[in-house]
């Protein structure tokens, strides 16, 4: 389940592959994309594959996991901005085969309902990419969130706005609220990758490995899911034990 690497730079190189690998054989996959430092390094060496190797990017669709309530999607700090900055404009993917939970809609409750309907109508999403917070949060379904929840609004927890206030000028900024896709909403993607990077991870990874599935620790539930990549480098993996580690 845990695939390390020695530095974030060969998770790039290695998921990077996977990725424009599955867009070559299947030119109208359905991404799920997430957002953070975690994901910079690898859209940037994607959008140099697609460039390179001149993959055809027309017929795709992306769902982004989440946005904050609150940011117009042209705040740099909206996660809409951070997809367009970091793959969409280089990869030349278009506004109309990108979707995202809107932060500033009129009816959230409407909102959330329509971004699970929209997942499904698509026909699922091929594979859905994950970052890793560091009380276990994925998405940002903080713990506690029921497995079974689809799109919903979650109040961020103090960890959490934490963890993000270093992309904010200051504390004060940083939303205290998000759009996210639940939980079923990622599990029901085909196939699931998450990455997690840096010794600020060690433990919740190694959490993460000795823990039994529960809601108190949401990625546990990635344990039961059938095609489940865990891709760490090793500062994160310094905590496992020997026996959890495959090294590539």
């Amino acid at each position: 389940m845990f695939s390390i690497f020695p530095n974030p730079q060969a998770i790039a190189e290695n998921l990077s592959t996977l990725l424009a690998k599955k867009i070559r054989s299947n030119p109208t996959t359905i991404l799920g994309l997430a957002t953070g430092s975690t994901m910079e390094p690898i859209y940037a060496r994607l959008v140099q594959k697609i460039q390179q190797d001149n993959i055809d990017m027309s017929q795709i669709k992306t769902f982004n996991l989440d946005e904050y309530i609150g940011l117009p999607p042209e705040h740099p700090q909206s996660y809409y901005q951070f997809m367009h900055q970091h793959l969409f404009q280089a990869a030349g993917i278009r506004p109309e085969q990108v979707t995202l939970p809107s932060g500033m809609c009129t009816d959230i409750e409407e909102e959330c309902v329509s971004y699970s309907e929209k997942i499904r109508a698509a026909g699922g999403l091929d594979i859905q990419l994950l970052g890793i917070g560091t009380n276990g949060h994925i998405g940002f379904n903080e713990p506690g969130t029921s497995f079974d929840s689809l799109t919903h609004v979650i109040q961020l927890s103090e960890n959490t706005r934490l963890d993000n206030g270093r992309f904010f000028e200051n504390q004060d900024e940083v939303p205290t609220h998000a759009i996210t896709m639940g939980i079923q909403d990622i599990t029901n993607a085909k196939e699931i990758v998450l990455v997690a990077t840096g010794s600020h991870k060690a433990e919740i990874i190694a959490q993460l490995y000795a823990s039994d599935i529960d809601e108190q620790l949401p990625a546990s539930v990635l344990k039961q899911h059938p095609r489940i990549n865990i891709f760490i480098d090793d500062a994160a993996a310094a905590l496992l034990p020997v026996q959890a580690k495959k090294i590539v």
